[in-house]
């Protein structure tokens, strides 16, 4: 799964343009201070690098190659690195500075993938993989999962550069196949044991579930991501600090992370002998499968073979049912994010005595006094092969003035996360706020909830109100035509409030 799952390197990041810096405009913005130019790097060979070079932020993600030319990756290179074969010769930087962002260049393959994906799925099947209202869950639980990046530094990377700076033992040589390699197998089996733990330990199930909540299973789920998980996948990769250092680590997480949006897919079935040793989409499948045989197998990120050592893993026999074993039957954003901890919380107070208490947080989800530590099996419901998704009756026009919005609303992310550095601390947090105001507002007109249309023309007007004021103007176009179709639709959403359609 492509998560965070494996940690919050803003680099590697789907749906960030943080390496952009646009200029912009409005009330709310600051003059962009210049920024002195980066040193060139010394000679692979020149010395050790100083502790500072691993404390400044990447700013521009264009590596140097080893002879210390600098370069871009090209496509194929970004390609490739989906795949996790751009070799270390093209892929080892001295430091932090130089490391590209290979996430972020490769969003155009994302987009092509998605849209191979539904193309593939109709010329095979006659059908579309995914659902207008999953998919845009999906990507609203990505875009709020990014959101704390605007305000608060990687976790990740902040964490293992400290230790790295105070705390190792001895350096790897950054340039070595060797260190390549290492770092390639301690970061995928890290990420192996943060993801088994994050189902084995109940408090933290209740961030990794947000990923599995989806109940279909298509490259959209690849971005369905929790907000809180980065805030404990740091601590798996710390060992590696005391000796491998942060560029080839910095590498090998976006690598990680990369290899995992591809698996999210049913259109391939199986990869042949590779199935031994790789995690394929086949096996993931099983991972998302809320089938009794499905439940806590195949956690690996990249190699699926830590599941064949350690017993969790599992091929794909019956058909998979995707989703929770108690699904959410929701589209909601926040709800996605914080239920499964208000169910925690109400659970550790009505279980008696303080052992148990302890036990409903850091035992299994499924666990209960008298129970095994994971729970029992027999207790997991029973999958027919006849479940329906969780679907409301919306109409066509509302799925897509739903699809338009969100537009509008990615693009104000991705220019808030380009322009960050040019805007104030009050325009940052009016434009975090309008924008989980509006995916918590698609989320409700995808269910069709009561107060759907209420909750829409608020968000509307504070819409209109930004943007009239200039804190939401950029150098962006769609922005201009959103505002003119918000004056449009508000009244058209007032006037529909209160019929079947949104009751």
């Amino acid at each position: 799964m492509i998560s965070k799952e494996v940690g919050s390197f803003s680099a590697a990041n789907p749906l960030s343009a943080k390496g952009k810096r646009t200029q912009a405009t409005g009330p709310g913005c600051r003059p962009e201070r210049a920024r002195p130019r980066a040193r060139c790097p010394r000679a692979a060979g020149a010395g050790r690098v100083p502790p500072s070079a691993h404390l400044r932020r990447p700013q521009s993600w264009v590596g140097t190659a080893r002879s210390g030319r600098t370069m871009g990756t090209t496509a194929g290179q970004q390609l490739r690195a989906l795949f996790y074969v751009v070799p270390p010769g093209e892929s080892s930087f001295r430091t932090l500075d130089e490391v590209p962002d290979y996430v972020e260049k490769s969003i155009p393959f994302f987009i092509a993938f998605i849209v191979l994906e539904f193309a593939v799925s109709w010329v095979q099947q006659r059908k579309l993989p995914g659902r207008i209202n999953d998919g845009i869950s999906s990507l609203s639980l990505g875009i709020l999962s990014r959101l704390p990046d605007v305000l608060f530094r990687s976790v990740d990377l902040v964490s293992y550069v400290y230790v790295w700076n105070n705390y190792k033992l001895f350096e790897l040589p950054w340039d070595s196949h060797w260190t390549w390699y290492l770092t390639f197998l301690g970061v995928d089996f890290a990420y192996y044991w943060f993801h088994r733990v994050s189902h084995e330990v109940n408090i933290l199930w209740a961030a990794h579930q947000v990923h599995h909540s989806s109940e279909d299973y298509n490259l959209f789920t690849a971005l369905r991501q929790s907000c809180l998980q980065r805030y404990t996948s740091w601590m798996f990769n710390l060992p590696m600090a005391l000796f491998i250092p942060p560029s080839v680590f910095a590498v090998h997480l976006q690598f990680n992370l990369l290899y995992q949006f591809w698996i999210h897919t049913e259109v391939i079935t199986n990869i042949g002998p590779l199935e031994w040793i790789l995690n394929t989409p086949s096996h993931h499948r099983v991972h998302h499968g809320r089938n009794p045989y499905c439940i806590d197998k195949n956690y690996g990120g990249t190699l699926i073979i830590w599941d064949r050592i350690f017993g969790a893993f599992e091929a794909e026999d019956a058909k998979v049912v995707y989703g929770l074993t108690h699904p959410v039957n929701s589209f909601e954003p926040i709800l996605l994010q914080l239920r499964p901890l208000a169910h925690i919380w109400n659970t550790f107070w009505a279980t008696p005595g303080f052992c148990n208490k302890l036990s409903v947080i850091f035992k299994g989800p499924g666990w209960g006094p008298g129970k095994p530590r994971l729970g029992l099996p027999e207790e997991i419901p029973a999958v027919t092969g006849n479940e329906v998704p969780f679907n409301p009756s919306v109409p066509a026009y509302l799925n897509c003035y739903a699809v338009v919005h969100f537009a509008v609303i990615m693009e104000l992310y991705i220019d808030l996360l380009a322009t960050v550095t040019t805007l104030s601390q009050q325009t940052i947090l009016l434009r975090i706020g309008i924008i989980i105001l509006s995916l918590t507002s698609f989320g409700f007109l995808m269910e069709s909830r009561p107060k759907a249309g209420i909750l829409e023309i608020i968000r509307c007007a504070v819409f209109l109100g930004a943007y009239k004021i200039g804190y939401l103007r950029n150098q962006l176009s769609l922005l201009d035509y959103a505002y003119e179709s918000e004056r449009f639709c508000c009244p058209i959403i007032r006037d529909r409030h209160g019929k079947s359609d949104l009751q």
